[in-house]
């Protein structure tokens, strides 16, 4: 596995749309591996493939063990798509592109994904809180849309 490096603020690439994938092999493993890596060494809930420079609809997630289930959700979901939103709610969000900038950012409180994993197994996952919050931030970039884009026009004014 290895660390990738993660784009900041600025860089053209993270305003793109990326790509399905179409060819689930050793490589998109292997590549899916180093994201999570990559993440996790940045102390991050999530990070998608733009965010290291590669146009690909896939991103890693883990955003710690659930303090009520004792559940630990993480994994790497490739095409992903929201096919349920429920609720709202709003609380702090950061972005590993933005180090160290925080805001309130409204967002569904639960979620449905429909996606593969790296070996290209369909998968459904529900999200509710944090875990909601961080599928969509990921899928928005995989659609070329940044959290700061989310704030009001005044935060964003801030953040930038």
């Amino acid at each position: 596995m290895a660390l990738l490096e993660i784009r900041l603020y600025g860089d053209p690439v993270l305003k793109q749309v990326s790509a399905p994938v179409t060819r689930f092999d050793a490589e998109l493993a292997r590549f899916g591996d180093d994201l999570l890596e990559t993440m996790r060494d940045a102390h991050g809930a999530g990070l998608a493939a733009p965010q290291v420079g590669v146009l690909k609809r896939m991103f890693a997630y883990d955003v710690g063990v659930d303090e009520e289930t004792g559940e630990h959700p993480f994994g790497v979901l490739v095409n992903p798509v929201i096919t349920r939103r429920e609720g709202e709610q709003t609380g702090e969000e950061g972005c590993l592109s933005f180090p160290g900038l925080y805001y309130a950012c409204t967002r569904a409180m639960a979620v449905t994904v429909a996606a593969n994993d790296v070996h290209g197994r369909r998968l459904e996952l529900d999200g509710e809180g944090v875990l909601a919050r961080c599928f969509q931030h990921e899928i928005d970039h995989l659609d070329g849309v940044l959290f700061i884009e989310r704030l009001s026009r005044g935060d964003r004014k801030r953040a930038l």
